[in-house]
């Protein structure tokens, strides 16, 4: 159908001609109230946007000497991390001559990522910057994120003594 013809079918229904496809060929257009087209656009691009999660980038920090129960910690939290949906951002800090150490701080990201290789996946591989060694990991993407866990209240009363029971005086 030629513009022509669809503008004038527009103006007879009293709407307006919106094109929708302008990339398409040839470009798509549809008789709508423009005003009532752009509250539905608007409407959908805040729901899209509601519905899209934001990404979290948790950092945990290592340095070069870093002892066996430290790093296992690390991993612990980083393991939380991971299960609640967030990015994990690891580094080594070297501090003055520490820098002449780079190989022990790449060999700590190495086994962090190992440690963590059933939690998320790898996505930058160590990289020097300055005085800090990073490692960047991201979630699997099919292990469904887990909500916070609630505070449980401590229960203020005390349990019940049996009967049975002696007292310890006897």
């Amino acid at each position: 159908m030629s513009t022509q013809d669809a503008q004038r079918l527009a103006d007879q229904a009293g709407l307006d001609l919106v094109e929708i496809a302008a990339q398409a060929d040839p470009p798509v257009c549809k008789i709508v109230d423009y005003q009532k087209f752009l509250y539905e656009r608007k409407k959908k691009e805040k729901e899209t946007k509601a519905k899209a999660t934001k990404q979290v980038l948790k950092e945990i920090r290592f340095g070069p000497n870093t002892d066996e129960h430290d790093f296992n910690f690390k991993v612990k939290h980083a393991i939380h991390f991971l299960e609640e949906g967030a990015k994990v951002k690891a580094y080594v800090h070297f501090r003055g001559r520490a820098i002449a150490y780079k190989q022990r701080g790449e060999i700590i990201l190495l086994k962090f990522a190992q440690a963590l290789e059933e939690y998320g996946k790898v996505e930058m591989l160590p990289k020097l910057e300055g005085n800090r060694m990073f490692l960047h990991l991201a979630p699997l993407p099919n292990k469904k994120p887990k909500p916070a866990k609630p505070v449980e209240e401590k229960a203020t009363e005390k349990p019940a003594k049996s009967e049975d029971a002696k007292p310890e005086n006897e």
